[in-house]
């Protein structure tokens, strides 16, 4: 059973550093790299929300797409020599499953070569019986952005410019974050909870925009707001119509040919950034399909990490 199996039939039917816990016995279906990374739990006193129950899983389920998160936790990948900068990488998985290899540990990669600190962050699903299921992932990315700017010093990064990027689901949580960095999801709890969790960039690849059938992605929407969603929860949860002047700067790609997550919801997005006259940079091929993570090597569509770090460099040149 493939990512794009399941969200497409999903969609048609509705230096090194010490660990901050030890790390967990071999994750079956993993690359063992995952299990060598530091671990760091957001709510290392319990989460904000009760109510979760484990789902079923079938036998055949991919094992590198996790579900089942009673406690969510990022997972930190250290550069050779870092540069002092981060980045929050926010895998996709329909709100269904957290696809940790090729938009975490892949993402990671890459990035780590360019000298950045890559934080993975496995958030709660709301699907999986919590109490405010919509808001459940908010507040996983919320504390991440402030858990990583609490340990800045101890990773010997600049906790001003961490960068965000989300994929799919991850994109729409990504874009949540973006317009929602502020919104009261959860109360405070410690001096954590009071740092700010406004990223300074944001990038969306192939992000679930939208919530309107045909556009959206029919089980991310299901998954995250419940059966019945009434008008003023769709609203909350659809990003691009909360976006301010305070929204950060975002960059976008996608790609034309997807067949779960069509390139309008980026088009969506990227037209909120100008009406409200917000720095936006987009890039659309022809050619990648769903959940490409970094990239086919042959395929134009690997080029957007290197443009995603390039635009941020760039930002940060010019101001």
């Amino acid at each position: 059973m493939s990512r794009r199996s399941i969200l497409i039939a999903a969609g048609a039917t509705s230096a090194a550093l010490v660990a901050s816990t030890p790390a967990l016995a071999a994750t079956p279906g993993l690359p063992a790299s995952w299990d060598q990374q530091p671990r760091i739990p957001l709510w290392p006193k319990g989460t904000p929300e009760t109510g979760f129950v484990a789902q079923p899983q079938p036998a055949d389920y991919p094992r590198n797409f996790v579900r089942n998160v009673a406690q969510p936790e990022l997972r930190v990948f250290v550069p050779a020599r870092s540069n002092g900068q981060a980045v929050l990488s926010i895998p996709g998985g329909a709100y269904t499953f957290v696809s940790v290899v090729n938009e975490g540990i892949d993402v990671a990669r890459r990035m780590n070569a360019l000298g950045y600190t890559v934080f993975v962050l496995i958030y709660r699903l709301p699907g999986e019986g919590w109490t405010h299921r919509a808001d459940v992932p908010l507040q996983d990315a919320q504390r991440a952005v402030r858990v990583i700017r609490s340990r800045a010093a101890e990773y010997r990064l600049d906790p001003a410019t961490l960068a965000v990027v989300g994929f799919s689901a991850g994109g729409h949580l990504a874009a949540s974050l973006a317009t929602g960095f502020g919104e009261a999801v959860a109360p405070v709890r410690d001096a954590i909870d009071r740092l700010d969790a406004r990223p300074a960039h944001v990038g969306l690849i192939y992000p679930v925009i939208s919530h309107v059938p045909g556009i959206g992605h029919a089980d991310s929407s299901l998954k995250l707001l419940g059966p019945s969603p009434d008008a003023a929860l769709i609203a909350r949860r659809s990003p691009a119509e909360h976006v301010t002047a305070a929204t950060p700067p975002i960059f976008l790609a996608h790609a034309l040919d997807d067949p779960a997550v069509p390139a309008e919801n980026s088009v969506i997005m990227m037209r909120a950034m100008q009406a409200a006259k917000r720095p936006v940079e987009a890039h659309f091929f022809q050619r990648g399909g769903h959940g490409f993570g970094t990239g086919e090597p042959d395929l134009p569509a690997s080029a957007w990490p290197d443009l995603f770090l390039r635009w941020i460099a760039d930002r940060a040149a010019a101001a």
